[in-house]
């Protein structure tokens, strides 16, 4: 005998990994995009203490 479709379940399931998904996606784009800054911060902070202190 054949199951009997349940498609808000099976709608909702779909939609839910899709979220999930999506929002993993975004969680590791903003890590990438804070790697990136905060590597650009620290190569101006190596550069700036570099430089020679006139006192």
């Amino acid at each position: 005998m054949a199951r009997t479709p349940n498609y808000n379940f099976e709608r909702k399931e779909r939609e839910r990994m899709k979220a999930l998904k999506k929002a993993e996606k975004l969680a590791a784009k903003n890590a990438r995009k804070q790697d990136e800054s905060g590597d650009i911060s620290n190569e101006v902070d190596a550069t700036i203490s570099e430089e020679p202190k006139s006192d």
